[in-house]
Order: structure tokens, then C-alpha cells, then sequence
């Protein structure tokens, strides 16, 4: 045989459930998208056709709106856990389940009456979270997208290379903006250690990123990277590792002395391309790194 299969896996993508939660005349809401990708014994459905061993993905999906009902939804990880555990356990040819979750946040709307069922959706960011199991040990990498954030000033960059392309004047006093995507990944990864509580993590962890990102006097995109980073490291006990795509939403003044008006960092263009892409990784010390470098494959 000329050719043999490598990596493979399947599963349906992009769930969308929403769990309401019914506490008198007060509701709460969990509004999840759910991606899920079994792997295992299933070299005959592409050699031959068999599908002895596929777990249909229609399966799956159902499986993701009975989990709803059935567990309810504490949190993006706890269900992403149900979800892994049940697909390995219940499946002889599955070996490992891959869980990913996206999550939409809703706030209340205060209103005059007593009820509390009226909702509008929070723009900040997205909620992530992603859960592998093999049947033995766990890796949960949970995180958040398309969080935009901006200090107007305490900021810097100069003192950089400079050769016969460079244009950029140094800026002793700047605006820095970025949209964060961020992923960490727990130490959690067995049965026997205890469950962190994935609810107080996430809001801790947005807490520390934010106060460090408007809390560092920056020279640079990178260095105010590594002060987020660390600052969750170090107040975190339950993450060994976050990592940062960092687009530096870049503002230039704009030139109003053709109007005989004078910008005294008042007026700017904010400018949405090309941007500068800031990227890393910080690790508790002593800790590999797992969490792969392009996270658009996370």
C-alpha cells in the first residue's frame, strides 16, 4: 500500500445551546457554542467504507443538548468535562474527546419590576474554553477572545532599530490599544487532584490581566504582555502557562495644521491595517510549554 492515514479525528462543530435556569421568578443563562472531535480506531471507515466504529455526529449533537438538560451547565469547563468523559467511557473505539466551547455572555436589565428574566448580550469578550481526554488525564486550556482594551496614555516606544525604511517617529507619549486573545492551561489533569472552580478562575484571571494592562507604565506592546502574564501566573495557583496574540490597534494623530488647528494628542486616526501582531508565551518556571504558538489551532 502506497499511502497510510495519519492523524485523524471527527465530530460536529459549532452546537449552539442555550440553557435557561428557571430560580422562581429570577433566570440565568448559559449560551454556548460546542465543538466536538473524537479520535481512536478508525482506520476501516477511511480504508473501507465500515463505519463499525462511528459514533454518528448527529450522536454527538444530541448529546450535547441532552448534557444540558441532563448536568445542567455550571460552567464552559465542568460541561466540556461531562461531554469528554461520556464520549471515551461509553465508546470502546474512541480514545480521546476534544471539547471546544465558546461562550456568550449575557448581563441583566434593570428594570422597575421584580421579575429578572430581561437580558442584554455582553460585548466585551468571548469566553473560551477547550477540554482533551484520553480516558487517563485531562488537559483543560479555557481563555477569551476580542477583548478591547486602551490606555491613552503611559505609554512609549522608542530607542528601536532604525534603518534606511524606518519612517516611524519615536513616541514619548502614546495611546496603546489591543483586542486580547489569551489561552491558559490549568495544572488540573487527573481525577484524583481537585476540581479548580472554573467560574471564580475565569473572572480572576480577565481581573489580573486587566489591572496589569492598565497598571504598567509601557515602553513596549511586549513588555506590557509579560506584566499581564505574570500577573496571573503569580496570582493563580491552578495556571501553569498563558499565552497572548496581541494586535497593537495602532491610533496616529491626525495632521490638522492645514486647517490652522493645532492637535495637542487630541484628535487621532485609529487605524484597523496592517497592524503590528504581538505574540508569546509565560510559563510558571520549571513548566513545558503545551499551548500551541498559533492559537488559531487552539
Amino acid at each position: 500500500m502506497p499511502t497510510i492515514l495519519g492523524q485523524n479525528q471527527y465530530g460536529k462543530a459549532e452546537n449552539r445551546v442555550v440553557r435557561i435556569t428557571r430560580d422562581g421568578a429570577t433566570h440565568h443563562i448559559k449560551d454556548l457554542n460546542v465543538s466536538v472531535s473524537l479520535s481512536g480506531d478508525m482506520d476501516e471507515v477511511h480504508y473501507s467504507g465500515s463505519n463499525a466504529h462511528v459514533l454518528p455526529t448527529d450522536t454527538t449533537k444530541n448529546t450535547v443538548y441532552a448534557f444540558a438538560k441532563e448536568h445542567g451547565i455550571e460552567s464552559a469547563e465542568q460541561f466540556g468535562i461531562h461531554l469528554a468523559r461520556h464520549f471515551v467511557t461509553s465508546q470502546e473505539p474512541i480514545r480521546t474527546a476534544r471539547i471546544r466551547i465558546e461562550e456568550y455572555t449575557w448581563e441583566r436589565i434593570g428594570t422597575a419590576g421584580e421579575d429578572e428574566h430581561s437580558f442584554v448580550r455582553q460585548g466585551q469578550e468571548t469566553r473560551l474554553t477547550q477540554i482533551t481526554y484520553d480516558g487517563s488525564s485531562w488537559e483543560v486550556v479555557s481563555g477569551l477572545k476580542d477583548l478591547t482594551v486602551m490606555n491613552s496614555t503611559n505609554s512609549e516606544f522608542w530607542g528601536y532599530v532604525k534603518d534606511k525604511y524606518t519612517t516611524l517617529p519615536e513616541a514619548y507619549d502614546r495611546i496603546l490599544a489591543t483586542e486580547v486573545s489569551a489561552r491558559w492551561r490549568f495544572n488540573w489533569s487527573d481525577d484524583e487532584q481537585e476540581t479548580p472552580d472554573w467560574e471564580t478562575s475565569y473572572a480572576q484571571v480577565k481581573k489580573h490581566m486587566l489591572q496589569a494592562f492598565a497598571e504598567t507604565y509601557s515602553l513596549s506592546l511586549q513588555q506590557t504582555l509579560y506584566q499581564m502574564g505574570s500577573r496571573i501566573i503569580e496570582n493563580r495557583d491552578e495556571i501553569d502557562e498563558v499565552r497572548f496574540s496581541l494586535p497593537n490597534k495602532h491610533h496616529f494623530l491626525v495632521d490638522l495644521e492645514p486647517f490652522g488647528l493645532k492637535n495637542d494628542n487630541e484628535v487621532y486616526f485609529a487605524a484597523d491595517r496592517p497592524y503590528g501582531l504581538i505574540e508569546a508565551t509565560v510559563l510558571r518556571d520549571g513548566v513545558e510549554p503545551r499551548i500551541p504558538a498559533d492559537l488559531t489551532n487552539l
